[in-house]
């Protein structure tokens, strides 16, 4: 099932880290990788991905009208791609995203070594690098293969290109499919939420470069010093089975408390993103989509996956955290909607420090006394 075409993640960038992963190595073993999706005539596929475009549009109004929130003119409309398009975007999202923290990772490990007197040519030789680079590439590939099944929409952040909000094509006829729900209701269901997405990042501009800051600094500090990475491959071996049998979280293994700390203030963040997602696209839902109601419930059973490996996988890639997203993000934006209205709500988009904490998710009256008064 093909769509629309996404830019060329191989392109090249300023230190980009492409010694230590290849990055085009990684889109095109991850295209290769990502199963088609499910079987479809030519014409259904084009009757879909019209569909989606339609909606997409359709959803515009209603999401402003409840939300509040109005995307300007110059914003982009969404992008319907296919697993292999959604690969292609997420690896040049991602080689955006963590080169600068590789890079930093990587002169923190040489600075190091001279301290220790060591010399700059016992770096790996760069047939090694070239090897640990499509070693890790293909890692990549494996990781974004499995999640480009899973995901329906995304708004991709794309930290040195074009922010622009994707839409999965034949995941989104795959799940309509499971759950043998109205076609047509269900896409335009899905466009609310990621409409909303949208203009979360296009009527607030301080969000995307917030977060993505806040991100490429946390992730440079999860990585070890070389003298703590046997240290921390030891905790983490140590302690994988809890986060298998759902005991523990897996940031749990690769965090000190500080870095705990900032990374529950991002997760609350991203609570609020996702469940103001789900929020708007519910309270639209009834005007527009008749058997809105049924999707939910049924959506609702599968977001807390298929079966045994599957919630291993997701554990494991912190997706267990994910789903609470939704949920805890939902409350708080009910919560603060039921004490302060859309208007009191919306306070919310003011600034970073309006944004809510991560012990006020649960407490939605904490963040309205402290921003609202």
């Amino acid at each position: 099932m093909s769509a629309e075409p996404v830019p060329d993640p191989s392109e090249p960038t300023p230190r980009a880290g492409q010694d230590y992963v290849d990055w085009t190595f990684a889109a095109s073993a991850g295209r290769r990788l990502a199963p088609p999706g499910p079987k479809a005539s030519g014409a259904e596929v084009a009757e879909l991905v019209e569909e989606l475009r339609a909606a997409a549009a359709r959803a515009v109004e209603p999401v402003s009208r409840t939300s509040g929130l109005r995307a300007p003119p110059g914003a982009p409309p969404p992008l319907v791609v296919d697993r292999a398009g959604w690969i292609e975007a997420n690896v040049a999202s991602m080689r955006a995203m963590l080169g600068p923290v590789i890079d930093s990772v990587v002169e923190r490990k040489r600075a190091a070594d001279e301290r220790r007197g060591r010399q700059r040519d016992s770096d790996p030789p760069a047939a090694a690098q070239r090897l640990g680079g499509a070693v890790t590439g293909g890692e990549v590939a494996g990781l974004l293969a499995w999640v480009s099944t899973k995901v329906l929409g995304q708004y991709d952040l794309a930290p040195q290109g074009q922010p622009r909000l994707l839409l999965v094509a034949p995941n989104v006829m795959h799940v309509e499919r499971e759950l043998s729900v109205d076609p047509s209701d269900f896409r335009l269901w899905v466009c609310l939420h990621e409409e909303t997405h949208r203009v979360q990042f296009t009527a607030v501009p301080w969000l995307r470069e917030h977060i993505v800051s806040a991100a490429q600094g946390l992730g440079t500090d999860l990585v070890p010093d070389p003298d703590q990475m046997g240290q921390r491959f030891t905790q983490i071996v140590r302690n994988l089975p809890d986060v298998i049998r759902g005991e523990s979280d897996i940031t749990q293994l690769v965090a000190t408390p500080e870095q705990r700390e900032r990374m529950a203030q991002i997760t609350a963040v991203m609570s609020l993103l996702e469940g103001h997602a789900d929020v708007v696209m519910d309270d639209v839902g009834p005007e527009v989509i008749p058997s809105v109601s049924s999707i939910r419930a049924k959506f609702d059973e599968r977001r807390k996956g298929a079966g045994s490996v599957d919630r291993v996988l997701r554990r494991l890639l912190g997706m267990e955290a994910k789903m609470r997203q939704y949920r805890d993000g939902a409350l708080f934006v009910r919560g603060v909607l039921d004490r302060a209205g859309l208007d009191g709500f919306n306070h919310v988009w003011t600034s970073p420090e309006s944004l809510p904490r991560a012990l006020e998710i649960p407490e939605p009256d904490a963040w309205v006394r402290r921003v609202l008064g």
